[in-house]
């Protein structure tokens, strides 16, 4: 959720680029990996901060609550490159549209999002604070370190606190369920994979029998193949009606991707399912592997084509300009969100998200 700009975006471009944006990849990654990995990988929540606040600021898109993430732990504005706020917009329209379908299918319940590595995402708060938002029951996991932080942000500004207010702390986890119109937030202090041990106590407030989304913005992708395999395994095996939606680069092997494996090289930062999900075809795959009886995916190139309607291109056109038109179609064409569905709640998914 995130989680949240096109992050690989920066790191491809190396130095001109600067820092990674939305890196969303808090969960956690192989326990062979140097000692400060997961350290560098909750880093680039920081960046993505920054990237987002840069979008808004610009004028690509509308999200009051970015300010405060960003005030405390990023000295002034930084302004992204052109070419990565047009990253940030696409890949946040693309996630907005599919999660917005999924709220309009399940006007009427209760339902469920699950986001993971959610990091100082603010789609929580976006969501909370339309005034007919109803029944909908929002967590996000990531490391305790950044849940507490998360947590700390709400209860220094007002302005966060009246949208997810009376936050109550649990250890590393923290919840507010006396929100509007029967909602309710669930922030979990949690290393992705310890969903994996044996004695791994259930998530607090986590509902199986409610239609759901599961949500991984350059998340799952840090771990290994067989770690993430697991992590979606877990809630497939106790949520009958389910859907996910996976952000997350491809096409490692070309000229281009093998640059961008090499300036994560760089950063001490590697995604191993990179090496086993590199097209749609394969991403797609793992899907239906998973348990999705339907699957679809599109390039954040195509969703900027086919998805963005010529008024609102013409508009983010205007904001900035964009030189490197043929460099925007070659990255956005390494990235993609690929999304699966089981069950009921996603009615809309299957006529409306071409």
């Amino acid at each position: 959720m995130s989680a949240p700009s096109i992050p690989n975006l920066l790191s491809l471009r190396g130095p001109r680029g600067g820092s990674r944006g939305r890196g969303r990849g808090r969960g956690g990654h192989s326990h062979s990996a140097a000692p400060n990995h997961d350290s560098i990988i909750q880093g680039t929540d920081t960046d993505a901060a920054v990237s987002r606040m840069s979008a808004v600021e610009l004028g690509y898109l509308q999200d009051p609550f970015a300010q405060y993430f960003v005030q405390n732990s990023v000295g002034g504005a930084v302004r992204r490159l052109p070419i990565i706020n047009r990253g940030t917009y696409t890949r946040t329209a693309a996630l907005d549209r599919l999660i917005s379908s999924f709220l309009s299918s399940t006007a009427t319940r209760e339902r469920q999002i699950i986001s993971l590595g959610a990091g100082t995402d603010t789609r929580c708060f976006k969501l909370f604070s339309e005034p007919n938002q109803a029944g909908l029951i929002y967590h996000e996991i990531d490391f305790p370190t950044i849940s507490t932080k998360k947590l700390q942000l709400v209860n220094a500004n007002p302005q966060l606190r009246s949208i997810i207010s009376n936050p109550q702390p649990e250890s590393s986890n923290w919840s507010s369920t006396s929100l509007q119109n029967g909602c309710q937030y669930w922030c979990h202090g949690l290393d992705l994979r310890d969903l994996l041990k044996e004695d791994v106590k259930s998530l607090r407030g986590l509902r199986t029998d409610i239609p759901t989304v599961l949500v991984s913005e350059c998340c799952l992708c840090y771990l290994q193949t067989s770690e993430a395999q697991g992590i979606i395994k877990y809630f497939t095996d106790k949520i009958p009606d389910l859907a996910i939606v996976i952000y997350e680069p491809i096409h490692p092997d070309d000229s281009f991707g093998k640059q961008m494996v090499s300036n994560l090289a760089a950063r001490q930062i590697r995604m191993p399912t990179l090496d086993t999900y590199q097209d749609s075809a394969k991403q797609q795959a793992r899907l239906k592997e998973a348990g999705f009886d339907l699957v679809k995916s599109l390039t954040i190139g195509d969703i900027w084509r086919r998805w963005i309607a010529e008024e609102e291109r013409e508009r983010v056109d205007s904001l900035e300009g964009l030189d490197e038109v043929e460099e925007w179609n070659l990255l956005a064409d390494h990235y993609i969100v690929a999304w699966g569905w089981r069950g009921s709640g996603f009615r809309d998914w299957e006529t409306d998200l071409r």
